[in-house]
């Protein structure tokens, strides 16, 4: 992980920072980390929006597991 250190923040952006950590339950830290990984497109929340719309049009899979395939394979190959 790197890291950064941003100098002359607006009072008013560290305020609503730590208002919005506080109400999280989380450091103000978490909080601004949160808010450049979301300016830069990789929001977790984003993310997961996401991959299950992509879940959604695959599909669930099957029943079938690989240990069902390959007990299925060994039963074949018995006398």
């Amino acid at each position: 992980m790197g890291q950064i250190l941003i100098r002359n923040i607006d009072a008013a952006v560290l305020a609503a920072l730590r208002k919005r950590a506080a109400a999280s339950g989380t450091s103000t830290e978490e909080q601004a980390r949160r808010a450049l990984a979301k300016a830069v497109g990789l929001d977790r929340d984003d993310a997961v929006r996401r991959l299950d719309e992509i879940r959604k049009a695959i599909g669930r899979p099957g029943d079938e597991s690989v240990v069902a395939d390959l007990r299925r394979d060994r039963r074949r190959d018995e006398p």
